[in-house]
């Protein structure tokens, strides 16, 4: 967990799941120091008693989502206000995404354009979605053969409600047919920051979560 590190705090109060989002400002061996955290519905800064617990749940630097419990044990006076949550042992700390990258399906618009004009751009939407790439939906009359470099440009909304703007390069490899008029094509992102994979990451997380919430009810 470095300085930077967006937290997903997750917390039960009268029988309701409440959900924050924060970012670590400082750290030492036992305490990540925390900005005060927002509620992921009101958009409002979230009051946590002390020596309540929660579960965090971080992506790592090796792209991999994780999670321990924790609790605030303090305020602490910074430049702006801030608190501090116990570190756990590192065997606490749950690994909780066993492949690389999750692929979650979800539709999700997208724009497709050549880098040297072999088609024009056109817009559609993806059959899932993962850090590492993702599918689409695309027109039979499109050639997209296997190692075809294009660009994507699509936008994640989040659960906070968010926008995150991507456009990559991506290489194209597997395309297969979905029905008479529409392949299936499968792109893997070759330039993407870090920055935009953690988003997906995050986001892949968050359509997880909702997908389990809903075998639940």
């Amino acid at each position: 967990m470095e300085i930077g590190t967006v937290l997903n705090l997750e917390l039960e109060e009268s029988g309701r799941n409440h959900i924050c989002y924060c970012k670590i400002i400082e750290k030492n061996d036992k305490y990540l120091i925390i900005d005060y955290p927002i509620d992921e519905k009101t958009k409002k800064t979230k009051i946590l008693p002390r020596k309540k617990l929660f579960k965090v749940t971080f992506v790592g630097k090796d792209n991999v989502v994780y999670q321990f419990t924790s609790e605030i044990v303090a305020k602490v006076k910074l430049n702006i206000p801030a608190l501090a949550i116990r570190i756990p042992l590192p065997e606490k700390i749950e690994r909780i995404q066993r492949r690389e990258y999750v692929r979650v399906e979800t539709a999700v618009d997208i724009a497709i354009h050549s880098f040297n004009n072999q088609f024009t751009p056109f817009v559609t939407v993806t059959s899932d979605v993962s850090a590492g790439g993702l599918a689409i939906l695309a027109p039979k009359h499109i050639s997209l053969e296997i190692g075809t470099i294009v660009e994507a440009w699509f936008v994640l909304q989040m659960n906070d409600n968010q926008f995150h703007y991507i456009d990559t390069k991506t290489e194209v490899v597997l395309n297969r047919e979905a029905n008479k008029r529409i392949n299936l094509v499968s792109l893997k992102f070759i330039t993407i920051s870090k920055a935009n994979r953690q988003q997906i990451i995050r986001f892949c997380f968050d359509k997880q979560r909702e997908a389990k919430k809903k075998e639940l009810i």
